[in-house]
């Protein structure tokens, strides 16, 4: 199908689905998939953002700006995976419980509130990866309306460029927990330290950037593009004050720079199969 024909499949599938509560976490893909649902179902769509100290301050500010720019019906609500022991001690499938205790929140409040189903923006690319939420997305039957349309990354941000949306060339994003090695502990402090750490990088000019959390030592990753402006001595200054003040002993730049799943090359395949 061309572009313009899986924009159509998926205005003819929110049509079909008459009413949804949209898991909204104010990156590309959600950000997307609410502002279509909101011009073809209008009050009968809700976008839902959740809030936990997993969450980054810029995600939590972007979600809010751009329902607001945008007049998207929007609410926030409260999810205590933090309370979950299986999540907080960091297995290879921690976003399983992540999202298993998001969707457990949104059917509730789907079924409370009338709304016939929840959906969530998971494209055709993400399909590739390892992504255990999405595990949990079939357990309450969530619906993934982007890849059922057939919709990929790129065009994802094409339309979403054609439709004037200010979150088109918004690099990736994930939760904070994700920079945390799989089996070690996800604390409140650490989520902190991790989102101190790239609001500091991001005032400092770069734009896709992700803070490693090992233990005493951090590991900052970059855009390769960026990379020249982060290897100048004056900015190397800049890492160790920043992440010093943070509790970090040791400061170090990956020279491989950003990746996304980077956490996950040093899963085996039994390990990425949990049972």
């Amino acid at each position: 199908m061309t572009i313009d024909e899986k924009y159509k499949k998926l205005d003819e599938i929110l049509r079909g689905m008459e009413s949804t509560i949209v898991a909204f976490s104010g990156g590309v893909d959600s950000a997307f998939l609410a502002f279509v649902a909101d011009r073809v179902l209008g009050d009968r769509a809700l976008a839902v953002t959740a809030d936990s100290p997993s969450l980054a301050s810029f995600q939590r500010e972007d979600a809010l700006r751009f329902a607001g720019n945008y007049g998207l019906r929007h609410e926030m609500i409260r999810t205590e995976e933090m309370e979950n022991p299986d999540y907080v001690v960091n297995p290879a499938n921690r976003c399983f419980f992540c999202k298993d205790e998001l969707f457990q929140k949104l059917t509730q409040m789907a079924a409370e509130r009338g709304f016939r189903t929840v959906a969530y923006g998971v494209n055709v690319d993400d399909l590739g990866d390892y992504r255990p939420g999405q595990q949990a997305a079939r357990k309450f039957g969530v619906s993934a309306p982007l890849v059922d349309a057939q919709l990929r990354k790129s065009e994802i941000r094409e339309l979403s460029r054609a439709l004037h949306l200010e979150t088109w060339d918004h690099p990736a994003s994930a939760c904070l927990s994700s920079r945390i090695p799989y089996g070690m502990m996800v604390t409140v402090d650490k989520l902190k330290a991790i989102d101190r750490g790239e609001e500091a990088l991001h005032r400092l000019g770069f734009r896709q950037v992700r803070v490693r959390h090992h233990g005493e030592v951090v590991r900052i990753e970059i855009a390769s593009d960026e990379m020249p402006s982060a290897l100048k001595p004056e900015m190397a200054k800049q890492f160790t004050s920043i992440f010093k003040s943070l509790g970090f002993k040791y400061v170090t730049l990956d020279l491989e720079g950003y990746r996304q799943g980077a956490l996950n090359e040093v899963l085996t395949e039994p390990a990425i199969r949990p049972s």
